[in-house]
């Protein structure tokens, strides 16, 4: 929350969303370890952890308001649309879940960007 207002700023919304949307891509990357077809995920479990790399990298430019964040967030939300299509192909809950998160996401980096 901003120190001077009482509803969230648009960075603030867009760490938030980027806090939610790693955490949600390294639960899906764990789960899908462990799932029977994991070969079949290699290119979504790798794209999950580039997205959960750059939210981190975001929440951390954001947060110290570096001149750079805006262009870190274009970034992040290229790789949030990314890590959604992947988990797209797969229908299991944690992919599911984790694809809508990963397009908030996307959404409030543009903002942001």
């Amino acid at each position: 929350m901003g120190v001077l207002t009482n509803s969230p700023t648009t960075m603030d919304a867009c760490i938030a969303a980027c806090i939610k949307c790693a955490q949600a891509c390294e639960e899906c990357f764990t789960a899908c370890l462990q799932e029977a077809d994991v070969q079949a995920r290699v290119e979504c479990i790798k794209t999950l952890n580039d997205c959960a790399e750059i939210c981190a990298q975001a929440i951390q430019y954001m947060s110290r308001n570096s001149p750079f964040s805006k262009a870190l967030c274009e970034v992040c939300a290229t790789i949030c649309e990314a890590c959604s299509k992947g988990c797209d192909m797969f229908k299991d809950t944690h992919c599911q879940e984790c694809a809508s998160i990963c397009r908030e996401c996307a959404e409030e980096c543009r903002k942001m960007a």
